[in-house]
């Protein structure tokens, strides 16, 4: 029985993967061997030595510590694509809104009637104010042409819109996902330069924070509308702040408010709304409990951001799983281990990713805690399973 514990609210369309027949779930275990989280922080969780997996319904792992788990050989999942449609939905209304002030619009239609006036006798003379332009003709530069910048680039094609996208490690399969107008650049300049519109669409990491910031600003189109559905330590707030109270950046739209932007003319912020639909968070949760269930069954590993994929269908009676550091002759010594204990391995894959790989093991023979012994003595080690 395998005990999964929930750090937030999960969509029982995703519960429903793990049937109570070797799961029990519940947000009260103290001891459980994997976690389905959403946005729950868990770098000041304390681990219990058995957790094996975390399964993230998202995107984004911001919220976990993921160099404590490799170290301690706890695999880390995210469900990408899965709110990829939700995220486009609200890029494509964003685009919208950044150009035609709506909701300005609006407000000043219920100012209006607070103030006793009919609306009716002034809209004709008040809409001068809001005036804005169409997107279509316009340029959109995408940053990220994964998941979901893909399918922001194909429906702003569709609406019209000339698109450049720029993703330096674009693969074979997200370029086949595109439409062909879809101009591919691996030079961010080119965006910068050409671009009405930029809508961010990468993880934040090490290489991204901040990549918006007053020298990538200076070298775009004066009256460039900046839209970030991705996170918001991609862009430094006080120089987007400041480049729109010069007027370089005409509006920026976040899903990544805060009190200082929200005080910006010009911003539009909404609480961290692109996933939020019903469809999204049961998508996620489906694809992340299925991860989960696939790992925990069979130790193969899809999604990961922090060990390689590695699948293999069943074959042999016993299946052995090591997370190992990837260096010279571990693979070597696993073979000899089974070889000194007279085990016929019948199947055997092993990948590695960074620093850290993983290898599976099918055997012809049951074995316990002698082959898991002799496996954890090798300090390159660091988690054994036998399933």
């Amino acid at each position: 029985m395998y005990r999964v514990k929930t750090m937030n609210k999960i969509a029982q369309v995703g519960l429903d993967q793990l049937p109570a027949s070797n799961f029990r779930v519940g947000d009260d275990l103290e001891h459980y061997d994997a976690v389905l989280v959403r946005s729950a922080s868990l770098h000041d969780v304390e681990f219990p030595e058995e957790l094996r997996v975390i399964a993230r319904a998202g995107a984004g792992v911001n919220n976990i510590p993921i160099e404590r788990c490799s170290e301690q050989g706890i695999a880390v999942f995210n469900t990408p694509g899965a709110n990829a449609n939700a995220v486009k939905e609200l890029v494509l209304a964003a685009l919208l809104y950044s150009s035609r002030d709506i909701f300005g619009g609006s407000q000043w239609v219920n100012n209006r009637m607070l103030e006793g006036v009919e609306v009716s006798t002034v809209v004709e003379k008040g809409k001068s104010a809001f005036v804005g332009p169409e997107i279509y003709g316009k340029t959109l530069g995408i940053v990220g042409l994964g998941a979901i910048g893909a399918k922001v680039a194909n429906a702003a094609i569709a609406l019209g819109m000339k698109v450049i996208g720029y993703d330096p490690f674009l693969t074979v399969h997200a370029a086949l996902l595109l439409d062909t107008h879809v101009r591919h650049t691996t030079n961010l300049d080119d965006i910068y330069r050409e671009a009405d519109y930029i809508s961010l669409h990468v993880p934040y990491n090490k290489d991204t924070a901040g990549m918006i910031n007053s020298d990538s600003i200076v070298r775009m189109k004066d009256g460039v509308r900046i839209l970030n559905f991705a996170r918001g330590g991609l862009v430094k707030d006080e120089d987007m702040i400041q480049a729109l109270e010069q007027g370089k950046v005409s509006r920026y739209v976040t899903d990544f408010p805060t009190n200082a932007l929200i005080k910006t003319k010009n911003v539009i912020g909404t609480p961290h709304l692109g996933a939020s639909t019903p469809e999204s968070e049961e998508n996620c949760a489906v694809m992340a409990a299925r991860e989960l269930k696939d790992f925990l069954e069979n130790g193969n590993i899809s999604n990961s951001v922090n060990y390689p994929a590695v699948s293999m269908p069943r074959s042999g009676v016993c299946r052995v799983t090591i997370m190992h550091r990837n260096v010279h002759s571990v693979l070597a010594n696993i073979i000899a281990i089974f070889a000194k204990l007279g085990i016929n391995v019948e199947n055997m894959v092993n990948k590695s990713r960074g620093e850290y790989a993983y290898t599976m093991v099918d055997l012809n023979t049951v074995v316990g805690d002698e082959v898991r012994a002799e496996l954890n003595a090798m300090n390159t080690v660091i988690r054994v399973r036998i399933l």
